[in-house]
């Protein structure tokens, strides 16, 4: 085996690499400059499949690779630092996809040793990977072909951290999730290239642990950094309390709560799906991630067996934007989603655009708006492909492309959105358009965070948002990449400006956001030059005391920025053209307010800004962003954009 161990704690040192057609294992090169370049998490990820990918490769290709990332702070005890990460090329949207979870895989692949994990080639009967700290078995898993989620778990060994499919990631469900426990890697499709690589669980099973630089360090800045999350308006009271579903109230009294297949903002029996009736009639308990302070998961009850309840976005698009007013509907679709493994923002988007297909007379699927007596059904017809579900099971673009109605296909570049309507917090819709994998809101840079829900900046002026977008994309890029939740983001605002919303100091934060564009994008073009630490930001901290490298604020900046451009280039290696960062001319063209035609998204004003700051071409990375960033330009005949 190939060794090449690293100077820096905090990693494993090691990535593990996977044949499955010729079941072999060895160990992937990767450099502590590697290491230090990408951080961890989906930019290095990024950064492997940027090097491997090929013009016209397909998510069904045999040398797809599967790439399974971990960051430096998964499992070194700060706050919410059980995520890692999937990353491939979408069946969904045909270019590169990363799918972020929680759920203690990530944790249990560091204990067997490795940062990640790369899996290439194709088995030719259903197969479990078992990975430990010095083997890999490749098992049969024809017993567990079939099974549902939590019936395949029951069934694998005690005591292991699991990866698994359910029937949707079997029948290569465009849209099919990978789960660990309960927690699921949904987004693009990662599942169905797991089913079509005839993987049906990696289970992993180790008993080492990562060295940190500076334990004692490391302790007392994770006390600060929890105090500090648990006394703040949003990670210390919002999410314990209410979870993401204590955003249907405030999304819906901004009018960005989607309704009716995005249609409008706003739906007048909010109350009956908020997050405030979830909690005072349906909820048990709280529970989360390993390592989480904000326990935000909400524990509910399906056929007499308690199960992770909804959160916003099956709320949102299994509730308004189908016009359902029923919450243990919502519950128990949720549960059902799941249990077939799939991801639930493209399935409820999915049923919206059919819904409104059939009321437009484009095609019948047996689905309406209002009506719910079949959707429960309907999932597990997708996941199984029978009937109607082989067509839903494409995705909202593909049925578009096949029955017409693109003009409300809820997407961008194939992926559906999640539940915010952007016509009122355009920024948001900036986001969606141009993020990497698709309509993705986190993947977005979650601009709508200060457009309404936390902050209060105008949420219809494109002033600003161009260079906020950037800043914020880059930032969650290299939150993610560290190995922490995102959610531990929303510090970087001090709790005052929350609890204080009329204070003349918040008043002042949301006018002059929107004005420092020019100001935010000298910080995107040069954030190297941000050699310091800011408390409010404590990850580069962390990943100095966990790891020994230096780590300040331009540095992880840059590194976000690095693998957005990565992210980028690859995509359009694959087939992206540019000008691709679109939108449906429902969000672009048509005001939510027909006596206010500011209300829809000035798409075209706000790119030519989010462009100067990434120095892109019309979405397309040039030489001088990519050598600013240190990023290998590839060949003419690949990439003729630079």
């Amino acid at each position: 085996m190939f060794v090449l161990m690293s100077r820096y704690d905090g990693y494993m040192g090691k990535v593990l690499f996977i044949d499955l057609t010729a079941k072999t294992f060895s160990e992937f090169p990767w450099s502590d400059e590697d290491r230090k370049r990408t951080i961890g998490g989906k930019i290095m990820a990024g950064d492997i499949l940027y090097h491997h990918i090929r013009p016209g490769m397909t998510a069904w290709d045999e040398d797809n690779w599967l790439v399974i990332t971990t960051g430096p702070l998964t499992g070194c005890g700060v706050p919410s630092s059980s995520r890692f990460n999937i990353s491939t090329i979408s069946p969904l949207t045909g270019v590169l996809t990363s799918s972020n979870s929680g759920g203690d895989f990530g944790m249990m692949l560091k204990r067997c040793g490795y940062d990640g994990c790369i899996i290439t080639g194709k088995a030719k009967s259903p197969t479990r990977i078992h990975i430990t700290e010095d083997n890999v078995e490749f098992l049969d898993a024809e017993e567990l072909w079939g099974l549902a989620v939590t019936e395949t778990q029951e069934k694998l060994p005690k005591g292991t951290a699991n990866l698994v499919i359910g029937p949707a990631g079997e029948n290569k469900v465009l849209y099919s999730a990978v789960l660990s426990g309960e927690r699921a890697n949904g987004r693009g499709g990662v599942g169905a290239v797991f089913g079509d690589k005839m993987i049906k669980a990696i289970t992993a099973k180790g008993f080492k642990h990562p060295t940190v630089y500076n334990k004692e360090g490391l302790i007392r800045l994770s006390r600060i950094w929890t105090r500090r999350m648990r006394n703040h308006a949003l990670s210390g009271r919002q999410l314990p309390v209410l979870g993401t579903a204590g955003l249907v109230s405030p999304m819906e009294a901004r009018g960005i709560l989607a309704t009716k297949n995005f249609n409008a903002g706003h739906f007048e029996d909010f109350d009956m799906v908020s997050g405030e009736t979830l909690s005072e009639t349906k909820l048990t308990r709280n529970s989360g991630c390993t390592s989480c302070v904000m326990q935000c998961t909400r524990r509910c009850m399906v056929d007499g067996k308690e199960v992770k309840g909804p959160e916003l976005e099956i709320l949102g698009l299994m509730g308004p934007n189908i016009l359902n007013n029923d919450l243990q509907n919502i519950i128990d679709w949720n549960y059902w989603i799941d249990e077939m493994g799939m991801d639930t923002i493209s399935t409820a988007g999915t049923i919206a655009f059919a819904m409104e297909l059939k009321e437009k007379g484009l095609w019948d699927g047996g689905l309406e708006f209002g009506k719910t007596d079949n959707i429960t059904q309907i999932i597990k017809d997708i996941a199984h492909r029978e009937g109607v579900g082989d067509v839903l099971a494409e995705g909202s673009k593909r049925m578009a492309d096949q029955f017409g109605g693109m003009e409300f296909a809820i997407q961008s570049k194939g992926m559906e959105l999640s539940a915010y309507e952007p016509r009122r917090a355009v920024g948001q819709g900036l986001g969606y358009a141009t993020s990497n994998r698709g309509g993705c809101h986190l993947n977005a840079g979650y601009l709508v965070f200060v457009e309404g829900l936390g902050l209060d900046i105008d949420n219809l002026t494109p002033n600003g948002k161009g260079a906020l977008c950037v800043m914020f994309q880059n930032l969650m890029e290299a939150i993610s990449a560290a190995g922490v939740c995102l959610f531990t983001s929303y510090p970087v605002f001090p709790s005052y400006v929350f609890d204080h919303p009329n204070a003349p100091i918040t008043k002042a934060v949301t006018w002059v956001l929107p004005h420092l564009g020019p100001v935010i994008k000298l910080i995107n073009l040069y954030s190297y030059v941000l050699q310091l630490y800011i408390p409010l930001i404590p990850h580069t901290k962390a990943i100095e005391l966990a790891t020994g490298m230096t780590m300040k604020l331009g540095s992880f900046l840059t590194a976000g920025d690095r693998g957005w451009n990565t992210e980028r280039v690859a995509n359009m290696i694959l087939g992206q053209k540019p000008g691709a960062d679109k939108l449906p001319k429902r969000l672009t063209d048509v005001p939510q307010d027909p006596n206010d035609p500011r209300t829809k998204v000035p798409l075209d004003t706000m790119l030519k800004a989010f462009y100067a700051n990434r120095q892109w071409d019309n979405g397309a990375p040039t030489a001088k962003a990519l050598k600013r960033l240190k990023i290998d330009i590839p060949s003419r005949d690949v990439y003729p954009y630079a």
